[in-house]
This record gives C-alpha cells, sequence and structure tokens, in this order.
C-alpha cells in the first residue's frame, strides 16, 4: 500500500488534532451534549425517511420517471436509519454496562 499521497501528516500535525480533540472533550457538556447529537440523528433519519416517502408518491403518482434518484433517495434513509439504529443500541450497551458496574 503507497501511502506517500498523504501529505502534512507529521507528529505536530497529530498532537495538534490530539490537543483539539481533548479541548472539545473537556468543554462537552456531558450526557446532555451526547443525548442533543443523537436526537438531531434521529431528526436527520426522520427526515430522510419523509423524504423517501414523498418520493416514491411522487414515483408513483407518475411525477417522476427517474428511478436511479428514487433508489439513491431510498438508500440514504435506509442507511440513515440504520446508523440511527446501532448508535442506539451501542448506547444502551454502554448504559447496561455502566448500571452493572459496582461502586
Amino acid at each position: 500500500m503507497d501511502i506517500s499521497a498523504l501529505n502534512n501528516v507529521t507528529p505536530s500535525y497529530l498532537t495538534g488534532d490530539a490537543d483539539t480533540t481533548r479541548k472539545l472533550s473537556s468543554q462537552d457538556g456531558g450526557f446532555d451534549s451526547i443525548l442533543q447529537s443523537m436526537m438531531n440523528t434521529v431528526n436527520e433519519a426522520n427526515d430522510a425517511q419523509n423524504q423517501a416517502e414523498s418520493a416514491m408518491m411522487q414515483f408513483e403518482l407518475g411525477y417522476a420517471m427517474n428511478t436511479h434518484d428514487l433508489n439513491a433517495i431510498q438508500e440514504k434513509a435506509d442507511i440513515a436509519l440504520n446508523y440511527t439504529i446501532a448508535v442506539r443500541d451501542r448506547m444502551l450497551e454502554a448504559y447496561k454496562e455502566i448500571m452493572n458496574m459496582q461502586v
């Protein structure tokens, strides 16, 4: 695998990126920000599902004739839904693990 195409990947760049990540996590609002981010993801998935349903109705009524665009919209909605479900499952696993910890 040729990695010569990677530019500007130096130890100082990686250190700066790590510092930025650390600053973001220290400024993070904790669970509230995670919950808000998840709610945004759910809303985006809902919007994608609604858009796919609308595109399907347009196609069924004969207003849209391009099946490629319809398929792309449906795949986007499916991916958004699967991603949301995967994140939800991981959050539930983490919650259960935290609840099983002994203090």
